[in-house]
């Protein structure tokens, strides 16, 4: 049977692709954590390997006979919230199904019967502790989603980890690993006498913590040449840079866009097909449309305050704003989620192609269905190009009657100039092209690339714009001198573009709406630029 690219739980090889998930972190540095009895905290994105990590490493341990390593999923618990005592009990009780599977004995249960007469707050605390008396070796104890757990039923599973530290390994497990999606640190915790505590305070034994990261470019051409060795279907280079940039290494983007083209692109199934370029946009493409789990559980964030103090700015390429306004605690967070990345040197960025996609399409969606503009094919040439001036002379009109009115209702409204122009250019291309989008916190612009093929099919002739937003800071002048040379830059940068447009939004009040609209041809560097006042 064929394997496939998988998007759905822990990986098993027998029926996809897998790297080695032994590889994908430090293994040397968690076997001597382990040794030296501590306990720490592996934590990355959703969806990114974690438990297929934490289950291979268990089977390692298992099968070098020095430990009893068992693993359990408390995501159940989330449901109780606040009952700890339902919370606690699950957790005994998975804890116990998983160690009788491992042994071979109902032992596990027989203490979780033993120990369930106690009270909530100690519960947990005594059956570990007769556990590890128990057992004839020292018990290793995974805990995976352990931040799906809320409020009281956290930190009461916290304290009773913590509770028995001093007794391991003899009475009480040697060693203990918190999966999630955040570190410990991060974990806000609120009572239901709504005190708010951090997760430190609650597990301040931790020795360590490890992120688990994403794959390399390399480990993605060794992911997508398994398909390539079993099936024989090749994957024309520049499909990989391509792929790079859309996911930058996130594992489920990484296999939702192998399965994407290689199972629902309906024609990739013959595997005599090569998988080209246009094809993997096309999957990009069905991929953002669709919204899958992975998606949804990520634009649901963007609803949060701390996720919008980071998120804004970067979309609204704020110069008032610079990372260190930002509190750090709200980028790390965001930067667990996977949202977003932070590199020595670099403005604070969106962490990839496909969430730059993504958030400001989500951000728009509902705007997108209520304007009332021309169909789409009133902007197309007889050549299938679209026509910018005939586009742009419309969305002016547009922002002139509804910029004010509908800026206001963005839930991001600091970005509000340029996801309105986003939204509109959208309804345009559906269907028949792409945007491309560069933005990021301290660039100061943001850089829209439009492509518009001319034909159909791969390898035909393609119309590319280039859009250079700016929102009017200080003197216009000079705003349009600093703007032309970026644009220009741009436009060297992606090379064979059709024409090149630089948009300013002045957000003045005390001009009017006749100041504010025009537009002018303006020369450089051989090129031609429009420049288009909003």
């Amino acid at each position: 049977m064929e394997r496939f690219f998988n998007t759905a739980g822990p990986n098993n090889p027998e029926d996809s692709y897998t790297l080695d998930p032994l590889k994908r972190f430090d293994l040397e540095e968690v076997l001597m954590l382990i040794r030296q009895k501590k306990y720490f905290v592996l934590h990355a994105p959703r969806q990114t390997g974690k438990t297929s990590c934490l289950l291979a490493l268990r089977d390692l341990l298992n099968k070098r006979g020095d430990y009893i390593a068992v693993y359990v999923n408390v995501e159940g618990g989330q449901a109780m919230r606040n009952d700890v005592r339902s919370v606690v009990k699950s957790t005994c009780d998975s804890i116990a199904d998983k160690l009788r599977l491992i042994l071979g004995s109902d032992m596990p249960f027989e203490i979780r019967k033993a120990v369930g007469i106690m009270d909530e707050a100690t519960m947990l605390t005594a059956f570990l502790r007769r556990l590890s008396e128990s057992l004839p070796k020292p018990l290793i104890l995974f805990i995976d989603e352990i931040d799906a757990l809320v409020g009281d039923s956290l930190v009461s599973v916290l304290r009773q980890i913590r509770a028995g530290y001093d007794e391991r390994p003899d009475s009480f497990p040697q060693s203990i690993v918190l999966c999630g999606v955040r570190d410990v640190r991060d974990y806000r915790i609120v009572l239901s006498n709504q005190d708010i505590i951090t997760g430190g305070s609650a597990f301040n034994i931790k020795a360590e913590s490890l992120r688990l990261g994403n794959f390399t470019p390399d480990e993605i051409r060794e992911l997508y040449g398994q398909h390539t060795a079993e099936t024989g279907q090749v994957f024309e280079e520049e499909c990989f840079p391509m792929i790079w940039e859309a996911t930058e290494g996130q594992p489920w983007l990484v296999n939702a866009l192998g399965y994407e083209v290689t199972y629902k692109l309906k024609e990739c199934r013959d595997r005599s097909v090569r998988i080209t370029p246009e094809m993997i946009y096309r999957a990009q493409e069905q991929i953002i449309k669709r919204r899958d789990t992975h998606i949804d559980i990520l634009i649901d964030k963007l609803r949060e305050p701390r996720v919008k103090r980071v998120i804004e700015p970067i979309l609204a390429n704020s110069d008032n704003v610079s990372v260190e306004d930002i509190p750090d605690d709200d980028i790390m967070y965001v930067t667990d989620m996977g949202l977003v990345k932070k590199e020595i040197g670099k403005p604070l960025r969106i962490a990839c192609g496909i969430y730059r996609e993504i958030i400001p399409r989500e951000l728009t969606w509902s705007r997108q269905q209520t304007m009332v503009t021309r169909e789409p094919q009133w902007f197309i040439n007889p050549d299938n190009s679209i026509n910018m001036e005939k586009l742009l002379l419309d969305f002016q009109q547009f922002f002139r009657q509804n910029a004010d009115s509908w800026i206001g209702q963005f839930d991001y409204a600091e970005a509000g100039p340029q996801l309105l122009l986003q939204a509109f250019l959208q309804r345009v291309v559906n269907g028949g092209g792409y945007i491309d989008r560069e933005y990021g916190l301290g660039r100061k612009r943001t850089d829209l690339l439009i492509r518009k093929p001319l034909t159909d099919g791969y390898g035909g002739p393609v119309q590319r714009v280039v859009l250079e937003l700016k929102i009017l800071r200080g003197d216009l002048l000079q705003t349009i001198e600093k703007g032309l040379e970026q644009t220009v830059g741009y436009m060297d940068l992606v090379g064979s573009v059709d024409e090149g447009h630089l948009i300013i939004f002045d957000r003045s009040s005390n001009k009017s709406w006749d100041e504010r609209i025009w537009h002018e041809p303006r020369q450089v560097q051989g090129r031609t630029i429009t420049v288009w006042g909003m």
